[in-house]
C-alpha cells in the first residue's frame, strides 16, 4: 500500500476543513433565517403586548447575526437553540397577553354601555343644580360657598374628562374610555355631595 505524501495529507485535510466550514456556514445561515422568520410572524403583536420580551429576542438575534457576519458559525449554532426557545416563549407570552386584553376589552364594552347612559344623566343633573344655584342670591344652608366653589371646579373637570372618555371610545380604546368614565362618575358623586344632592 502506497503511503500518502505529507503534501497530499495536508491538501486533503484542507479540503475537509473547507467543506466543514461551508457546511457550518449554511447551517448557521439557515438557523438565523428561520429565527428571523419566526420573529416576523409575531413582531407586531409582540411590540404591543410583550415589548420587553421582544427587545430581548431582538438583542440576542442581533448578536448572533454579528457573529455570523464575522464567520463564527460555531457560536451561532450554539446560540440558535436557546434563541429559538426564547422566540417560542415570546409567542406564548403574546398569546396570553392578547387573550387577557381581549377579556378586558369585552368587560370594558359592557361597562361602557352602562356608563354612557348614567354619566350624561349625572352631568345634566349637576348642570341643572349649578344653574339654579348660580341664579340664586343666596346658597342653601346645606351648601357652603367653599363647597359650591369646589363643586364648580369638580364639575368642569368632569366635563373635560367625559369628553376625553368619549374620544377614547371613538378611537377604539374602550379600556381607557371606561377608566376615564369611571373617574367622572366618582368625581360626580363628590360634586353631588358638595351640592347637597343625593347620589341615588
Amino acid at each position: 500500500m502506497r503511503s500518502l505524501k505529507p503534501g497530499w495529507i495536508i491538501l486533503a485535510a484542507s479540503f475537509l476543513v473547507v467543506a466543514a466550514c461551508a457546511n457550518q456556514k449554511g447551517t448557521a445561515e439557515k438557523a438565523i433565517a428561520q429565527i428571523e422568520s419566526a420573529v416576523a410572524t409575531v413582531r407586531e403583536e409582540a411590540a404591543k403586548f410583550a415589548p420587553d420580551a421582544l427587545h430581548r429576542v431582538d438583542s440576542t438575534l442581533t448578536s448572533l447575526k454579528d457573529q455570523l457576519a464575522k464567520g463564527d458559525y460555531q457560536a451561532v449554532l450554539a446560540g440558535a437553540p436557546q434563541l429559538t426557545a426564547a422566540v417560542g416563549s415570546l409567542k406564548e407570552t403574546v398569546a396570553a397577553k392578547k387573550a387577557e386584553f381581549e377579556t378586558q376589552v369585552a368587560a370594558a364594552l359592557e361597562k361602557w354601555n352602562s356608563l354612557s347612559a348614567d354619566v350624561p344623566k349625572m352631568v345634566d343633573a349637576i348642570q341643572s343644580r349649578m344653574d339654579i344655584l348660580g341664579k340664586s342670591k343666596k346658597l342653601p344652608k346645606n351648601v357652603s360657598q367653599e363647597a359650591y366653589d369646589a363643586a364648580k371646579s369638580g364639575f368642569e373637570s368632569m366635563k373635560t374628562t367625559w369628553d376625553q372618555a368619549k374620544t377614547a371610545f371613538s378611537s377604539g380604546d374602550a379600556v381607557d374610555a371606561v377608566t376615564k368614565a369611571s373617574s367622572v362618575q366618582q368625581t360626580g358623586a363628590e360634586v353631588l355631595q358638595k351640592l347637597g344632592m343625593t347620589t341615588s
